[in-house]
């Protein structure tokens, strides 16, 4: 039998009404036994009494630990509480040391791992039965008491049993929350992957091969001397081109869960654009870093397309509840949304989608973005 079976790691304690009544009674045991003749002395019977009061006392001190690495001190202490008892109720038949042998089968029933609650419980019952046939000599004493504490020990194990069914169930529910979490993610991340291959295979393709076409074409058209119109035309269908591809490429790799270029990369690329954080930046999702950093994108694209501006302020608070990016520039003009598919009405259905919002719009003196993410 292994030392670590008689007191196995646990959290759970004793109810707290059991508890109460548990030191309720052991305080009258301990009272009892300094009332009672014979009372503690020195010598004879009394130097019993006062070694049974250190062992209660010291028992109860010692089994009352609640924390997990005092599991041991629990097994040693219901078994001094148990000794003190017997000797209480041998020296001290009028005393209430009677008491102290119920409270070790409770709390050990449903305290002790199987063989520390066996060994302690039984015992201190076994030691109560020999004082017992030792002081009445008549057996119906005996059965009487075994009636009265078996079925006590029964029910402290079977509530210990019950918990312990109950702590499994739980923990059994929440493997289970956790595996269906993880399926989800895993199912999540398997259909992201297979749609940035289609967009990898499909649209990132297309516009390469459309950019190559429309060069081709530019400088075709440059070579022939056509029409200044019809070149710009052309560079001005290349440049878009090429845009497209840099983003489906950036949306694929967002699907991926690539990294993206950091906010402070940026606000790098725009002269006088200043980027500043507030609060603890924590993890957020792809989805979610996407969408601040296509919002941050588009609003320096329309800032240095549109305004008059040679200042940007980009702010990034990380608030209890979210995290907000504003996009603030100081231009005479407000941006006009355009173009490449991710203006105003783009940038909001994104934030939509993830349960934000994004609010649009001039200022006395140019024109602000300001886009709102639950945390």
């Amino acid at each position: 039998m292994n030392f670590k079976d008689l007191a196995p790691p646990s959290n759970e304690g004793p109810p707290r009404a059991l508890r109460v009544l548990g030191l309720i009674a052991m305080a009258t045991v301990l009272s009892s036994t300094l009332f009672t003749d014979p009372k503690p002395s020195l010598h004879g019977d009394g130097l019993l009494v006062i070694a049974g009061f250190i062992c209660l006392a010291s028992g109860l001190f010692m089994a009352a630990r609640r924390e997990e690495q005092f599991e041991y001190a629990r097994f040693i202490g219901l078994s001094l509480v148990g000794i003190g008892s017997i000797i209480c109720a041998a020296v001290q038949p009028d005393s209430a040391g009677y008491a102290g042998v119920y409270f070790v089968v409770a709390i050990g029933g449903i305290r002790l791992g199987r063989d520390g609650a066996i060994i302690v419980c039984g015992g201190t019952v076994g030691g109560l039965v020999l004082v017992q046939l030792f002081e009445h000599e008549n057996p119906a004493v005996v059965v009487g008491t075994l009636f009265s504490v078996l079925p006590w020990f029964l029910v402290m194990r079977l509530i210990r049993r019950l918990g312990e069914r109950t702590r499994r169930s739980e923990g059994l529910v929440e493997e289970l929350r956790e595996s269906r979490a993880a399926h989800a993610e895993s199912a999540a991340l398997a259909e992201r992957g297979r749609v940035a291959r289609e967009l990898h295979d499909v649209l990132a393709h297309s516009l390469s091969a459309l950019a190559l076409q429309l060069e081709g074409s530019r400088l075709l058209a440059r070579d022939r001397g056509a029409d200044p119109e019809v070149i710009e035309g052309l560079e001005r269908a290349h440049h878009l081109a090429v845009s497209g591809l840099t983003e489906a490429r950036q949306a694929i790799s967002a699907l991926r869960g690539d990294d993206l270029p950091a906010l402070e990369d940026l606000a790098g690329t725009f002269p006088g654009a200043q980027l500043t954080v507030t609060g603890t930046p924590r993890e957020a999702s792809s989805e979610a870093r996407l969408a601040l950093y296509r919002t941050a994108q588009e609003a320096l694209t329309n800032v240095r397309r549109h305004s008059a501006s040679d200042r940007v302020e980009l702010r990034l608070d990380y608030e209890e509840d979210g995290t907000t990016l504003t996009v603030q520039d100081h231009g005479a003009a407000a941006p006009v949304i355009g173009g490449r598919g991710y203006g105003l009405t783009g940038m909001r259905e994104r934030a939509e989608l993830l349960g934000g919002r994004l609010n649009a719009g001039p200022t006395d003196d140019g024109f602000r973005v300001e886009l709102w993410l639950p945390s």
